[in-house]
């Protein structure tokens, strides 16, 4: 859980992951919407994906990233849990 809370910690990894909310893309294509170098965001996708927030498949020479719903709907669950916590007082 701490990896996942590091991992969205940073405003970039949180506009990646909004990035790929429509669609999978490349490495070279993420890198598009920053104005940063290329090995930085794919720093920044390894740690996407260490914490299970993004998968990666390739697809002849180019590796395609995906948003990964389970972790997502994982930490969703986890965080209801307190929203639903009856108050005794």
């Amino acid at each position: 859980m701490n990896i996942l809370f590091k991992a969205l910690n940073d405003p970039t990894r949180r506009t990646i992951l909004e990035i790929l909310r429509d669609k999978d893309m490349t490495a070279g294509d993420i890198a598009g919407h920053f104005n940063m170098s290329k090995p930085s965001i794919s720093h920044h996708l390894d740690l996407l994906k260490q914490a299970g927030l993004v998968s990666s498949s390739k697809e002849g020479q180019f590796i395609y990233y995906s948003i990964s719903t389970t972790v997502i709907d994982e930490i969703l669950t986890w965080l209801l849990q307190f929203s639903t916590k009856k108050k005794t007082r």
